[in-house]
């Protein structure tokens, strides 16, 4: 759900006493749409102000960010601004999306100067605005320019106004006999939801569905309902709410939601805070491996594996398909190479029957038992000895191109199977290192070109992902294929395990046991990581197999990744998240 103004005034009332008069220490924005405030006052925090469309929340967060190399200029112009800078108030104006935090620092003189954080949490229209004493705004996290709405212009420069008031009136500001009346004047044909969204503004569409089921959807008892919960949110009386189902978070609210008993599992949460970092610690995490992997994708799938791509074709996946069908077509046609050998010996052997101008010779097939008559077509332009002669040209040609095209056929089916394991990588990734590991790797293998002049950000190279099995064996688990082959060619041991899922694509697995024979919880366990970090981790069991290490080789001129191995065991196991984050060491 989006924040509401209701949960908005819970965060608020739960961050005042923490952040009036603590001092701003770092300012950060490792994201887009987020900005990091870290904050020394009774107790060092971290402040969150996340300005996205459809994660727009402010809140004490334990959530870790990696930041880009060079900070945005927002970024740099708050810090100019803030750092140092004492919190005075945070204040929630007419019960709307908004928070604004007054802020007290100094200029380049050191002179005391009055600041105002802006927090706009409106789903699409959200955003962060820093405003001076004198009312105006200093800049914005998105400039705005409403055409004609000068009311609404958030540029620097502009006199900042709030946003503007609905004509709908805040059931705050009504009486118990105000909501009722409004209420009766509603539409009667509309669902009972909707009749108090028409008639008010200050709910969501949440809390209005939760409005009608604790009524009833009965009319008559409507108003009861709704003035008990504006009396318990008056009270503060707010309960943080996590709704999930199987593990997942799927909703959250400041309160229980019977609409949705016996559908989702509730869990409260002592604080808004923690809520939200429950709620969003996932989400966030694939988001960002999302938009940080896309680049990389995108070089993936467009580096240019040919001098001459269709442009019709425009990933190098799709390149490599194409000209693969292409070639096993023509592989095909070579397949009929014994046909055109047998027609040119039959043409020779019957060349005194034959006279130039003729457009094709019927003879005695002697390949056959029966010796039945078979027609030969010609070229009428040709002798006959030259039809033959070209037969076996053509015969001779489809011979040498069959021993091609098997060779290239092969190593595009193999670049393909590459280039899919690179693309899961991407998919995987976790961490921005991660990403540069893997594009290092696709620079090493010629897929991506080193472009020179360009200064990149030095990356610490990153080891193997360390889990602990319950058995107190050590598993490893590699980020890439680069560090795959670093990790069962050199780092493992030759009486380690070796795990890999079956025909599928996904990281090597080693289990360190020393010699040792780990217990059959173990392997499982190794097993289910391996289809965890592995293209088959949506899917149900997967075939896993082990082996020692010894048992496994890499071929001599093999793209990175790729291993055969012998002698081997199959073990049957699903994806779990829930151990993959149990058993990894942090």
């Amino acid at each position: 759900m989006a924040l509401d103004a209701i949960l908005l005034s819970g965060i608020i009332a739960e961050l005042r006493p923490k952040i009036i008069g603590a001092r701003i220490d770092k300012v950060q924005q490792p994201e887009r749409d987020k900005i990091v405030l870290s904050v020394r006052g009774g107790e060092n925090m971290r402040l969150l102000i996340d300005a996205g469309a459809g994660s727009g929340r402010l809140q004490q967060t334990k959530m870790s960010f990696e930041n880009p190399a060079e900070p945005p200029m927002f970024c740099m112009l708050l810090r100019k601004y803030l750092t140092g800078g004492r919190i005075e108030a945070i204040e929630q104006p007419n019960w709307e999306r908004l928070a604004m935090v007054n802020i007290t620092s100094r200029n380049e003189l050191g002179d005391n100067v009055d600041l105002r954080l802006a927090v706009e949490l409106m789903g699409r229209s959200s955003n962060l605005v820093l405003i001076g004493s004198d009312g105006r705004i200093i800049d914005c996290l998105r400039r705005m320019d409403y055409g004609g709405d000068a009311e609404r212009r958030l540029l620097p420069g502009m006199i900042y106004r709030l946003p503007p008031k609905q004509r709908k009136p805040l059931i705050f500001d009504l009486s118990q006999e105000e909501i009722t009346q409004a209420l009766a004047q509603s539409d009667a044909g509309k669902s009972t939801d909707k009749r108090i969204m028409d008639c008010f503004s200050g709910l969501s569409p949440l809390v209005c569905r939760e409005l009608a089921c604790r009524s009833g959807d009965n009319a008559a008892f409507l108003p009861e309902a709704i003035g008990a919960f504006l009396e318990s949110v008056r009270a503060g009386e707010l309960s943080p709410t996590l709704l999930t189902e199987e593990g997942k978070p799927k909703e959250y609210s400041f309160m229980q939601l019977k609409q949705y008993a016996g559908v989702y599992d509730m869990c409260e949460f002592e604080s808004f805070s923690e809520l939200l970092d429950a709620y969003y610690s996932k989400r966030d995490i694939l988001e960002r491996r999302r938009r940080r992997s896309k680049e990389l994708s995108h070089h993936v799938k467009t580096c240019l594996l040919y001098t001459s791509p269709s442009p019709h074709v425009k990933t190098a996946r799709d390149r490599i398909a194409r000209k693969l069908a292409v070639q096993k077509t023509e592989l095909q046609k070579c397949s009929e190479r014994d046909e055109i050998r047998r027609n040119a010996e039959l043409l020779t052997a019957n060349l005194y029957r034959v006279k130039k101008g003729d457009s094709s010779v019927t003879v005695e097939d002697y390949y056959e038992p029966d010796c039945p008559q078979r027609t030969i077509k010609l070229d009428v332009l040709k002798t006959p000895q030259n039809n033959a002669a070209a037969m076996f040209k053509e015969y001779n040609k489809l011979k040498t191109a069959q021993t091609h095209l098997t060779a290239l056929i092969a190593d595009g089916e193999k670049q393909l199977e590459y280039l899919n394991s690179v693309l899961d990588e991407t998919e995987r990734a976790e961490t921005e290192d991660d990403l540069a590991e893997i594009k290092a790797e696709l620079v090493g293998t010629g897929y991506i070109k080193k472009q020179r002049g360009t200064k990149e950000r030095k990356h610490k190279k990153q080891g193997p992902m360390r889990f602990a099995s319950s058995d107190g064996f050590e598993i490893l688990v590699g980020r890439s294929n680069a560090q795959n082959d670093e990790l069962t060619t050199k780092t493992a041991r030759r009486t380690d395990i070796w795990l890999h899922t079956k025909t599928v694509h996904g990281s090597h697995v080693i289990i360190s046991c020393d010699g040792l024979t780990p217990p059959e919880k173990t392997i499982e366990e190794a097993a289910s990581l391996a289809v965890f970090y592995s293209q088959a981790r949506e899917g149900g069991k997967t075939q896993v197999d082990y082996t020692m290490v010894r048992n496994v080789r890499k071929p001599s001129g093999s793209l990175p990744g790729k291993v055969i191995y012998t002698d081997y065991s199959t073990v049957s196991v699903s994806a779990d998240e829930a151990l993959a984050e149990k058993l990894r060491v942090k």
